[in-house]
């Protein structure tokens, strides 16, 4: 059954609107690096109802067993390290759908 992993995250007041373009373009950039990811999109919160949370990601994977391949993959890993740094709050939730 395909799974959604999806993450919410508010980035810290100071990062520079061009490094949070650059991370968005790091994730977008794991498609087709990363076999596990049928698909990801990223972008900017635009609603008013997010709790503060200014960023999301949805990445679309085959099953419950390519999540595992995803967040271990040498690709993701680095990827993940970086936004950590710049990261005020993040909340993540896995869909099966």
């Amino acid at each position: 059954m395909p799974l959604l992993h999806i993450a919410w995250l508010r980035f810290k007041p100071d990062v520079p609107e061009e490094r949070i373009d650059r991370h968005l373009a790091a994730c977008r950039a794991l498609v087709g690096k990363v076999p596990a990811v049928v698909n990801l999109q990223c972008g900017p919160n635009l609603s008013d109802r997010a709790a503060g949370m200014t960023h999301g990601f949805v990445v679309s994977l085959a099953d419950d067993a390519a999540l595992g391949a995803y967040l271990d993959h040498p690709a993701h890993v680095p990827v993940a390290s970086r936004h950590k740094a710049d990261v005020a709050e993040l909340r993540v939730m896995d869909l099966q759908v």
